[in-house]
């Protein structure tokens, strides 16, 4: 079993209980068979747009950002963010074309 998160609050073994008591008694809730292991296809299959966001988010991991702390002037940031969500993407491009050119 992997490490659990900091601050993790596992449940009481009566909580516990109540948890699977309510999984046992939801007809929605079944355990998973060899049969409908064996009707299971790959995501790229069933829904491709969902293979394709996986591709593009492996792709921005190739090319990693560093976090940094900035201390900028509010006008600068409230100009950023009027055009709405990406604001740090229009940011960063920003400083990509003044300082690389």
């Amino acid at each position: 079993m992997p490490p659990l998160k900091p601050n993790h609050i596992s449940p009481t073994p009566e909580e516990d209980a109540a948890i699977r008591a309510a999984i046992a008694a939801n007809p929605d809730a079944k355990e998973l068979t060899d049969e409908d292991w064996a009707r299971m296809r790959p995501t790229f299959e069933v829904a491709p747009h969902v293979e394709e966001s996986l591709r593009r988010e492996r792709a921005r991991k190739a090319r990693p950002k560093t976090r940094v702390t900035i201390r900028l002037d509010a006008d600068v940031i409230a100009r950023l963010r009027e055009e709405g969500p990406g604001w740090q993407t229009r940011a960063n491009s920003a400083l990509r074309r003044a300082v690389l050119g």
